[in-house]
């Protein structure tokens, strides 16, 4: 039977922020350091001491921004002992990840040095938690005066005449949390007062990015709207998928249908929360220019057996593929409010595009997706609906959404692209769909497939194994002047490109 997904050519929305594709890189287990740092010394092939692997695989998808240094980490972090002769940095032991010693080789230098060989956009998180406004200041003012200043000048002794561009600084991270058990009211004034001192030095403005709720505390968002919107580019959201409870995670490979039904279920609940604390900004906010920003998203599963598991390393399978094209369709379909957003983490630490092993680098299933997507940045966001069956566990009541969609447009020499991602969440049953480019002038002239599948549901990239879920192409027709069919694997995600 053939199932119907509708793109509205006429319906224009948003254009999709190139943002929403950001990455999230903590200093925790392997994800700084034998991820995107091998330092200068290595034997693994490396820029200034960056993986050259590892740059390649991210500057291959295009990332716009890369947060860091956390996460719980960015409210116990101070920067200064992160900068100078590598020879005087201070020791110190990571106590909220692994309890292994952080030597701080890895700074605010080296960091932008990072974004620059990735040609992407530091988002950096300042230390409200356990720093002070004088810290965070002259945190700025190291990274972006350009003048006369003591920061200044002391940034120049470092090795870097000119300052850097700092287009988003977060004040402070999970401050319901480990950024300090806070209260909203109470966060609320000292965020007030700590932007206050986020200082912008020349034309090059600062987005300060308030730390916003834990998955679903409305109550948070609706307190720091209401007291703090007008001072604030945006608000974070944080939300993990996991399968059963966040107390109880399994596995990341050693599921059943039933596990991958409750993990897909979760991750469909990111719509429900970027709705909801939407509708609230929209109180404070009804012009949306304060931005949703989910800097923390991805699965949480059990680290990997034999590892440290405070470095929450764990495998990548085809759910982590699914799981990744549902959010991203999401985001797509919420570009108005959804401005950024960051998967956590970039290497090594829960949802990883890449996973290291010594000289060894393997690309996830979730690279391939985000690889997939990439063309959605900078789109104009098009209207979808689809007739499709549900798919689960009836007896269960685990039932979720058959698809996942999102399109968007964008024109290159008088033609017109469209860009249709569609995620098949049945675990067994392939789906012949019918896809119509709704209001189209004009006819298709072109159409492409591509699929990220595996042989099974929890199908890995290991390093033995590499390439067992990649990208590749899916026979696609074009059947009318207006639509194609295509025939969507079962547990895949496909991207279909069709010119007009």
């Amino acid at each position: 039977m053939k199932e119907t997904v509708i793109v509205d050519t006429r319906n224009k929305k948003s254009t999709i922020s190139p943002d929403i594709y950001g990455h999230f890189s903590e200093h925790l287990g392997r994800c700084i350091y034998g991820g995107f740092w091998a330092g200068k010394d290595s034997s693994v092939p490396n820029i200034h001491g960056y993986r050259a692997d590892v740059v390649q695989a991210f500057k291959e998808l295009g990332i716009p921004n890369l947060r860091w240094p956390g996460g719980c980490f960015a409210d116990e972090y101070h920067w200064m002992d992160g900068i100078g002769p590598q020879s005087g940095r201070k020791r110190m032991i990571n106590t909220n990840w692994g309890g292994v010693v952080e030597d701080n080789s890895f700074g605010t230098h080296e960091f932008m040095g990072l974004c620059d060989e990735l040609g992407c956009k530091p988002y950096i998180c300042g230390n409200v938690g356990s720093g002070n406004v004088q810290e965070m200041h002259d945190w700025v003012e190291y990274m972006t005066f350009s003048g006369e200043s003591p920061m200044a000048n002391l940034r120049k002794e470092n090795g870097r005449a000119e300052p850097w561009k700092l287009p988003f600084f977060g004040i402070g991270n999970e401050n319901w949390g480990c950024g300090g058990n806070m209260r909203p009211e109470y966060y609320a004034d000292l965020y007030r007062r700590f932007q206050t001192f986020v200082r912008q030095y020349g034309q090059d403005k600062i987005l300060k990015i308030a730390g916003g709720p834990n998955i679903d505390d409305y109550n948070w968002t609706d307190v720091l709207m209401r007291n703090a919107h007008w001072l604030m580019d945006g608000l974070s959201l944080h939300y993990y998928t996991y399968e059963y409870r966040w107390e109880d995670k399994r596995s990341s490979t050693e599921f059943d249908e039933e596990g991958w039904y409750r993990a897909l279920r979760n991750a469909f609940r990111m719509d429900e929360l970027v709705r909801r604390h939407g509708e609230i900004m929209d109180k404070y906010d009804p012009e949306k220019r304060v931005s949703l920003v989910v800097d923390e998203w991805g699965s949480w599963y059990l680290p990997e057996p034999g590892t440290n598991p405070g470095f929450l390393y764990q495998q990548n399978t085809v759910r982590d593929a699914v799981v990744a094209g549902i959010h991203l369709n999401i985001f797509n379909n919420h570009a108005d409010r959804v401005r950024m957003a960051n998967l956590a983490q970039a290497v090594n630490v829960l949802q990883s595009p890449v996973l290291t092993e010594g000289s060894r680098m393997v690309r996830t299933p979730t690279w391939y997706v985000l690889h997939l997507y990439k063309e959605h940045m900078g789109a104009t966001l098009l209207g979808t609906s689809f007739a499709a069956s549900s798919a689960g566990l009836y007896e269960k009541d685990i039932v979720v959404p058959g698809l996942s969609v999102s399109a968007s447009q964008k024109e290159s020499g008088g033609a017109r692209r469209f860009l249709v991602t569609i995620a098949n969440t049945d675990t067994q049953k392939a789906r012949q769909l019918d896809i119509g480019l709704s209001g189209l002038q004009g006819a298709i002239s072109a159409a492409t497939a591509l699929v990220v599948t595996g042989e099974q549901m929890n199908t890995v990239n290991s390093f033995e194994r590499p390439e067992a879920v990649v990208e590749k192409s899916l026979p696609v027709s074009i059947s009318a002047r207006d639509s194609v069919s295509v025939t969507l694997p079962a547990h895949a995600v496909a991207a279909l490109t069709i010119t007009a």
